[in-house]
């Protein structure tokens, strides 16, 4: 919410941030229909990340880097992404994705420079949400890592949407 120097919530500025929550929710919720439709006939799911970044990345005009990181014998290795060129492993414990594993929970970063250990693979990222990826029993076997240029970009609509699109990945 935004408050004016009085503590007072704009209600322009509110009835703004309605709108663009709106505008969000319905663009993920069409994401997510078209995604369904796409991953429907298809059980691999190395094919199914790559469809689901691609889609994210071209129609969500904030995602600057887009893409998975998955766990390899306990290490986090990058999978399917688009953006800029990536970090190729993720030091252990160390940053926003090893927190989201260590945690179990999707961790949302409105500065990532604000974030202890964060991993700089591309200093133009600004801020950052980190979903866990699991199977079928629970189990996390990687992450989807998004990032954005813009400070704040994510919120509680991206996190609910972001992990509802991995769960198709895990319905095959």
């Amino acid at each position: 919410m935004v408050k004016t120097k009085t503590g007072k919530i704009s209600r322009s500025l509110q009835k703004e941030t309605e709108m663009d929550k709106s505008k969000k929710t319905g663009r993920y919720n069409r994401i997510y229909s078209q995604l369904q439709g796409l991953l429907k006939e298809d059980s691999n799911h190395i094919a199914g990340m790559a469809t689901i970044v691609a889609v994210l990345h071209n129609k969500m005009d904030y995602f600057f880097w887009t893409g998975f990181y998955l766990l390899d014998d306990g290490e986090l290795i990058v999978g399917p992404y688009q953006g800029s060129l990536a970090c190729i492993r993720l030091k252990k414990d160390t940053g926003v994705c090893w927190a989201c594993i260590n945690r179990g929970e999707t961790v949302i970063v409105p500065d990532v420079h604000q974030f202890p250990g964060h991993i700089a693979c591309d200093s133009r990222s600004n801020s950052e949400i980190v979903v866990p990826l699991r199977d079928k029993a629970g189990t996390i076997l990687g992450v989807l890592d998004v990032d954005s240029k813009e400070f704040g970009s994510f919120d509680e609509i991206d996190a609910l949407w972001l992990e509802k699109v991995l769960s198709l990945i895990t319905k095959h």
